[in-house]
C-alpha cells in the first residue's frame, strides 16, 4: 500500500504517522486532507506529503480526495465539546468515512479510538468513541482500530500542560489525581498505525496501545514537574470540588484544560486490559515515559531551550 490517505495529519499524532509513512516507502504518496492549509505547514516539508484543501466532514469532497488511494488513515478526534460535537466528529464522521471510502473504492482504513470506550461509559467522549467503533465495524472496509491511553511527546497537550501550569502556580489544585493511566509515545503509536498497513493479519482486528508503566494521574503531574524543574505541591480535589473547578474552567474563553467530561472520562481507568493484542503483537517495544519526557521538559532541552535563546536575543 503505497497511497495513503491520514485524516488529522496535520495533528500532534499525525504529525508523526506522516513521517513514519515517508520512511516506510520513500515513493509513496501521503495526502493529508485540511479545512486550512496553513495548518498544515509542520508537514508540508515532508517529501511526497501533499496537504489539500478538504472539509472532511462533506462527505463528496472526501470522496474525491480518497480516489486512487490504498488506505486511510483516520485520527480525528476532540476532548472537549457538547453532545452534538461529539456525535459530529466520533460518530458522524466515522459513518462519512466509510460512505466515502466506498464511493472511491478504498479497502483499508485504520482508526484510532481510545482506551476505556464503552456504552455505558460515564462521559459523552467514551461513549461517542465507542459508537464509532461500532459505525466502522457495519461499514463492511478491512478495518483495524486502535486504542491508545493518554499520548505523550514533544508537542503533546498532556505533560507539556502540566509542566507550563507548575511553571506558573505555586500549587496545583488536582481532581481526580487517583485515575490510572498507562501513558504511550506518540511514536509507539506512529509506528503501530504504520506496521498495521504491511500485515494482513491485522485487519479485524482491536489493538491497545499502553506504555510499560501504569502511573496515576497525579504521578504524572508530578513527574511533569519535577522534569521541567518546576515541582509543585498537589491540593487534592474532592469530587464536587473538581467538578466545580470544570466548570468554571468551561465557562473561561476558549478550549478548556480541564471539562466535566474529562472528569467523568478519568473515571474509568486509562489502562490496558490485556484481553485485547497491544504494541508487542505489531513488533513494537513500549517506550518508557522516562526515556522520553525528560529530553522535551528539561530546561535546556527541546523547545524549553529554544525560547530561551529568544528570549537572550531580545534583551539584546
Amino acid at each position: 500500500m503505497r497511497r495513503i490517505v491520514v485524516l488529522g495529519g496535520s495533528g500532534f499524532v499525525g504529525r508523526a504517522v506522516c513521517e513514519r509513512l515517508v520512511e516506510r516507502s520513500p515513493g509513496g504518496r501521503v495526502t493529508v486532507p485540511t479545512r486550512r492549509l496553513p495548518h498544515a505547514n509542520a508537514i508540508r516539508h515532508l517529501p511526497t506529503v501533499e496537504p489539500v484543501s478538504c472539509d472532511v466532514h462533506d462527505e463528496a469532497a472526501l470522496a474525491r480526495v480518497l480516489a486512487g488511494h490504498d488506505a486511510v488513515i483516520n485520527l480525528v478526534a476532540i476532548l472537549h465539546g457538547s453532545a452534538r460535537d461529539f456525535e459530529r466528529v466520533h460518530v458522524a464522521l466515522p459513518q462519512r468515512i466509510v460512505q466515502a471510502c466506498r464511493a472511491a473504492g478504498v479497502p483499508r482504513l485504520l482508526h484510532v479510538s481510545a482506551l476505556g470506550v464503552a456504552h455505558d461509559a460515564p462521559s459523552l467522549y467514551l461513549r461517542s468513541k465507542a459508537a464509532g467503533e461500532d459505525a466502522l465495524k457495519r461499514g463492511g472496509l478491512a478495518l483495524t482500530i486502535f486504542r491508545p491511553s493518554v499520548i505523550f511527546g514533544e508537542d503533546d497537550s498532556f505533560m507539556n500542560l502540566f509542566a507550563r501550569l507548575q511553571a506558573l502556580a505555586p500549587l496545583v489544585p488536582l481532581g481526580g489525581g487517583d485515575a490510572r493511566m498507562q501513558p504511550v509515545w506518540v511514536e509507539d503509536v506512529a509506528g503501530a498505525l504504520v506496521a498495521a498497513l504491511d500485515r494482513p493479519e491485522s485487519v479485524g482486528q482491536t489493538y491497545e496501545c499502553a506504555g510499560p508503566q501504569v502511573y496515576t494521574l497525579s504521578e504524572l503531574v508530578r513527574l511533569a514537574g519535577r522534569f521541567s524543574g518546576h515541582e509543585r505541591p498537589q491540593i487534592p480535589l474532592p469530587g464536587a470540588l473538581a467538578r466545580l473547578q470544570a466548570l468554571a474552567m468551561e465557562m473561561l474563553p476558549g478550549t478548556p484544560l480541564l471539562s466535566r467530561d474529562n472528569l467523568r472520562s478519568l473515571e474509568v481507568p486509562n489502562v490496558a486490559s490485556g484481553q485485547l493484542p497491544g504494541l508487542p503483537a505489531l513488533g513494537i517495544r513500549p517506550t518508557a515515559l522516562e526515556a522520553v519526557v525528560p529530553r522535551y521538559l528539561g530546561a535546556d532541552r527541546g523547545r524549553a531551550r529554544l525560547e530561551r535563546w529568544r528570549r537572550a536575543a531580545r534583551r539584546g
